[in-house]
């Protein structure tokens, strides 16, 4: 179970804990008949969701092998059921995208239709990334951040901390946001595929919670167009964010400008209202991009804090890469 706990095959390429690995050959070595190798199909390549979804064959494919390898290493006796799911995979022809689908603590799941390319249409926007899945763990411990609330996300990409958020969190309100015409479409896709409806307008301004009819169970949910260069103060306003996200944001020196200037213009559409905590999630990737961005900040009068690392780690990804959240106050 702990191979699945949290996601099924939702990678592009083979990531495992190693750890993991071993215990899983100390309990092939344990087991004398086929039931946990069994019971690992059935919570990963059989899982209903994988089934309904398929991640990339490239991606299965390397999965299934490494069972089988396991298995072999331990036991004489092949297992046709592995060879059966292999052979399957093998003769199937990769496609340019894939599904990855991630199961959450509530045994609900998001599912995202992505670019098998990290690169794709000139945009890295098409695929998810280390810090999306940091800012989603960390936004499932503190749902109060985000509960009756309207979170503005800034560089949605796939939508995969949006769509978490939007299922476990219980906003007010939900935008997405991006500058890319094929991330705002795949987006919008997502959105659906995951069971939630899209408001008609992108622009129309939330309306205010003592006037709000809706079951706050289905958080307002749309996709804007937004570009940090350009957007004015005005356009900001009429989101009215009370909390303000943004992921993997931070991987050059322009868009480190960009993100720090949109910010400065947040800032100003609060002048005469509480401030607004904004929470900014990035890989570091170049030190001297982060200390840019922190110099920006100091220079717009804009406070931040380093939020301390969380507990509560949910989906696999690179822990070697040192990944952090900012808090700021607008």
């Amino acid at each position: 179970p702990g191979l699945v706990h949290s996601q099924s095959l939702s990678s592009n390429s083979p990531r495992c804990d190693p750890g993991l690995l071993k215990n899983l050959e100390e309990k092939l070595r344990d087991s004398s008949g086929s039931e946990l190798l069994l019971d690992i199909l059935q919570k990963t390549v059989k899982h209903p969701l994988c089934v309904k979804h398929p991640p990339s064959v490239k991606y299965t494919r390397g999965f299934l092998s490494e069972l089988i390898r396991k298995h072999e290493a331990v036991h004489a006796e092949p297992l046709d059921e592995l060879y059966e799911a292999l052979a399957e995979v093998l003769t199937a022809e990769e496609r340019t995208r894939c599904h990855r689908s991630y199961l959450l603590p509530s045994g609900d799941s998001v599912t995202l239709s992505e670019s098998t390319a990290i690169i794709s249409h000139g945009t890295t926007g098409l695929v998810t990334w280390n810090a999306a899945l940091y800012l989603t763990e960390w936004a499932l411990e503190h749902p109060a951040a985000f509960t009756h609330r309207t979170v503005l996300e800034l560089g949605s990409g796939a939508g995969l901390t949006g769509l978490a958020i939007c299922k476990m969190c219980r906003p007010r309100a939900y935008i997405f946001s991006d500058c890319h015409s094929r991330v705002l479409e795949q987006l919008r896709g997502n959105v659906l595929l995951n069971g939630l409806s899209l408001e008609p307008d992108v622009t129309a301004p939330v309306q205010h919670p003592g006037h709000d009819t809706r079951d706050p169970e289905s958080p307002r949910v749309t996709v804007a167009w937004l570009d940090w260069d350009v957007v004015t103060v005005p356009q900001l306003a009429a989101f009215q964010p009370d909390i303000v996200i943004a992921a993997d944001v931070l991987y050059s020196p322009e868009t480190a400008l960009s993100l720090a200037g949109v910010l400065r213009r947040l800032s100003a559409c609060r002048e005469d209202q509480q401030a607004l905590e904004a929470y900014v999630a990035f890989t570091v990737r170049n030190p001297e991009t982060c200390q840019l961005f922190t110099a920006e900040l100091g220079r717009a009068g804009i406070q931040w804090e380093t939020e301390p690392r969380h507990d509560q780690k949910l989906f696999p990804y690179d822990e070697q890469s040192e990944t952090a959240i900012l808090k700021l106050t607008l």
